[in-house]
C-alpha cells in the first residue's frame, strides 16, 4: 500500500501554473510543429491577438520559448519564438494528451493526426519504464515516496 503524500510544493500544481491553460497548450502544439511567427501562430490557433501575445510572453518569461529577431525585406524587425530545451521537454506531455484524446474524444473517423518516427515511419508509442527497464502499466504499479524536496503538509 502506498503512502499518500501531500506537499506544499507540488510539482504538478507548479507546472499547471505555467502551462495549464488551453491557449498555452495550443501555442506549444504549434511550436512543436515548427510554427515560429506570431501571425502564423495566430492563424493556426485562432487565438485572440492579446491572448496570444500574453501566452507567448509568459512562455518566454518561463524559459520555454526564446525570442529570435528576424526581418523580412522592407519590413520592421520582429521576433520568432523558438522552443528551448525546457520547452522541448514538454513534448511527451503533449503527446500523452493527444493519445488520450485520440482514444477517448476523437471523432468516429479516428484521430486527426498520426505521429510517426521520421526514420522508419512506425507509429509513435509512449511507455513508462522504471530505471531497471521494467514496463509499468499504470498507477497501481507505482509507489509514491517523499522526495528530497518534499515539504509535507501537517495533518
Amino acid at each position: 500500500m502506498s503512502v499518500r503524500i501531500r506537499v506544499d510544493n507540488c510539482s504538478i500544481e507548479r507546472t499547471l501554473d505555467i502551462v495549464g491553460e488551453k491557449w498555452t497548450f495550443l501555442v506549444l502544439r504549434e511550436a512543436f510543429s515548427g510554427v515560429r511567427r506570431f501571425a502564423d501562430m495566430q492563424a493556426v490557433t485562432g487565438a485572440p491577438r492579446q491572448v496570444l501575445s500574453a501566452r507567448l510572453n509568459r512562455l518566454v518569461d518561463e524559459g520555454l520559448l526564446r525570442k529570435v529577431p528576424y526581418r523580412d525585406p522592407g519590413q520592421r524587425q520582429r521576433d520568432e519564438y523558438r522552443l528551448t530545451q525546457k520547452g522541448r521537454d514538454l513534448y511527451p506531455i503533449l503527446v500523452a494528451l493527444m493519445h488520450w484524446g485520440d482514444k477517448y474524444v476523437a471523432d468516429d473517423d479516428g484521430p486527426p493526426v498520426l505521429l510517426t518516427h521520421r526514420d522508419c515511419g512506425a507509429a509513435l508509442e509512449q511507455h513508462f519504464r522504471c530505471a531497471d527497464g521494467h514496463e509499468v502499466e499504470g498507477p497501481r504499479e507505482v509507489t509514491a515516496l517523499p522526495g528530497s524536496g518534499a515539504k509535507l503538509k501537517s495533518a
